[in-house]
């Protein structure tokens, strides 16, 4: 597989020209910004050690772990997300220098002092704030207001102090705020066109208004000589009684986040609902009511989470028979009930052997909970990348896997009425029965998710994929297309022949900074592709399946989106392949209706028309 460029001088020059300037005179600003941002910040574990400034790199800065560009060939940083990489120090003042950015994801880490007074000079431009699960402290500036084009911002788990700006209310674009389990107070602000849920002020003893209790005072008489002199004799025992109530306070701030330790204050809060709808559509669990549901998961509990993703968290639950299914929070969910009800009719009507069976789903004040099948062996990421001794994957098992899970794709793009584009496909999407056949979690779900304004936010806010598993046009057009379902895929098959994570080739030599696919194109330039094959699968009498497979899987990501398969014909070459294991059976041939290619497909759940 080779990278083509367009023929003639201009091009050649072009070549040239970055070859001697490796990261472009053009967005010199933009690598200047990620010095300072490296330079500022403590990297404790060593996870920005793909960001090499060195004289004699050659590595674009688009290929720098959690750096997102506009395109992989102008350096433009479009979104840099760092979460949960164990960083230390305060916020990087020099993100001014990254003028394009649009996205900024810092949470989990531990940065510390305040949020910048002037930060929208610094991020003007930004549309997704992530500061969430930090010790940011100080008082949150009103200097935020001016980040016109904020869809998302996430300020919560810190300790910040003072009232939350009123002013922030003129962000008409804002769809998400948070800022729970802080030490916040006084007025919350009304957003014009976003509702923020209770659960998003919790843990800050002193907020009110909006969701939470009024913050008016019942009226008073005109009585001041009476309020002077009362005021003046009960001024001691006022300062004891604020003292003694900021003692207990505290007591219970810290009880309610010892209890609470993930801000899960929803979960009790939809315990004691008198009014919610659980809908099933198996016959696999009956006779189940939202008390059931909620001690099946131990109120849905952390230590019940078995995965996390953008689409929401997912709890194992346990009926008393030891039946166990799983339960899926979903995030940022703001549809009508009616809404949610006509969108779980369509989903509820999907079903196909290698698609993770939606049972049910549950509406409760305004949660959002859907009720599947439990998956006892996890998710293939999981099962692909396990340290542990004994857990690897033989051959056999991951083509048995790579074909029956490209049969599920294809009956999504080409079968399915309505046909679905899933947009989130990874290794982590694909579950593990308990006989390892693989069925498909998260499809249809991005049109539940929290609508936002224009297709760059939603590229922003990272509802085209995981990172590494984004096909490169995703950048350019903004728009999710079944060619781009078939990208992610090939990563996919690209993991299982190779055992390499997609941001990362470990077997690649140390001065290689890319991605798995950019490493796949640099040895199929260089007629070495079988050097990719995991070791561990080679020599074992199946080495032309392995070959013919990574030419499969390098097919599907292919820089032109014109040039990959269908996801139909990735299943047939698939399936060719393992001819002689007793992989197929009689419904394995599926039934294509007449679309005039997969190129038409109408993505009728996961689009948001507008």
């Amino acid at each position: 597989m080779r990278i083509l460029s367009g023929s003639g001088a201009p091009s050649a020059f072009i070549t040239i020209l970055v070859w001697l300037l490796p990261f472009g005179s053009f967005a010199q600003n933009d690598v200047n910004c990620l010095r300072a941002i490296k330079s500022s910040l403590e990297d404790p574990l060593g996870n920005l050690g793909t960001w090499d400034f060195s004289n004699n790199s050659q590595t674009s800065i688009c290929k720098f772990t959690g750096i997102e560009c506009w395109h992989a060939d102008d350096n433009k940083i479009l979104n840099i997300r760092l979460p949960d990489m164990g960083l230390k120090g305060g916020f990087p003042q020099d993100i001014f220098d990254c003028k394009s950015l649009t996205g900024l994801d810092l949470s989990r880490n531990s940065i510390s002092g305040n949020i910048p007074y002037n930060i929208s000079k610094l991020t003007g431009f930004i549309t997704n704030l992530d500061l969430s699960s930090n010790q940011l402290s100080g008082e949150i500036p009103v200097d935020l207001a001016n980040c016109s084009f904020l869809n998302f911002l996430r300020l919560d788990s810190n300790q910040l102090t003072g009232q939350i700006p009123l002013q922030l209310s003129q962000l008409s674009r804002l769809k998400t705020f948070s800022v729970a389990n802080n030490r916040l107070s006084g007025q919350v602000p009304t957003f014009a066109n976003a509702t923020i849920p209770a659960e998003n002020y919790a843990n800050n003893a002193g907020l009110c208004g909006g969701p939470l209790r009024s913050c008016t005072s019942k009226s008073k008489a005109n009585h001041t000589p009476i309020i002077i002199a009362a005021a003046i004799g009960g001024l001691t025992i006022a300062a004891l009684a604020f003292l003694v109530g900021i003692y207990f306070l505290r007591r219970v701030s810290r009880k309610k986040k010892e209890d609470d330790p993930l801000g899960n204050k929803w979960a009790r809060s939809i315990k004691g609902a008198k009014r919610f709808k659980l809908s099933m559509f198996e016959n696999t669990v009956t006779k189940m009511n939202l008390g059931d549901l909620m001690k099946a998961t131990d109120n849905f509990s952390y230590e019940n989470i078995i995965g996390s993703r953008r689409t929401g968290t997912t709890y194992k639950a346990t009926l008393e028979d030891g039946t166990s299914f799983m339960v899926k929070r979903l995030q940022d969910t703001q549809h009508s009930e009616k809404e949610f009800m006509s969108e779980m009719d369509t989903l509820g009507s999907i079903k196909h052997r290698n698609l993770v069976p939606l049972l049910g789903f549950c509406v409760a004040k305004k949660e959002r909970l859907l009720v599947y099948t439990y998956m006892p062996n996890g998710t293939l990421h999981d099962k692909i990348h396990a340290s542990v001794e004994g857990e690897v994957m033989d051959w056999s098992l991951r083509l048995k896997v790579g074909i029956r899970a490209a049969k599920g794709f294809a009956w999504l793009h080409h079968s399915c009425n309505p046909r679905v584009i899933h947009r989130n496909i990874s290794s982590k999407c694909i579950l593990l029965d308990a006989d390892y056949e693989p069925k498909i979690s998260d499809f249809g779900l991005a049109r539940l998710m929290n609508p936002v304004d224009t297709h760059l936010s939603t590229f922003v806010n990272g509802e085209f994929g995981d990172l590494g598993y984004v096909a490169p046009e995703y950048a350019r057009t903004l728009v999710a297309t079944p060619k781009g379902d078939v990208y992610s895929f090939g990563v996919v098959l690209l993991e299982l022949v190779t055992s390499e994570r997609p941001t990362h080739a470990a077997k690649a030599p140390e001065t290689f900074k890319g991605s798995l696919v950019e490493w796949i194109s640099e040895l199929s330039a260089a007629s070495k592709l079988h050097n990719a094959i995991d070791t561990s699968l080679v020599g074992k009498g199946h080495d032309s399946e392995l070959f013919q497979f990574l030419k499969v899987a390098c097919s599907c990501v292919l820089p032109g989106h014109k040039e990959r398969p269908t996801m139909f014909e990735v299943y047939q070459l698939l399936r060719a392949i393992g001819q002689r294991y007793d992989f197929t059976t009689e419904d394995d041939m599926l039934m294509l209706q007449d679309s005039g290619g997969a190129d038409n497909v109408v993505e009728l759940i996961v689009a948001q028309d507008k």
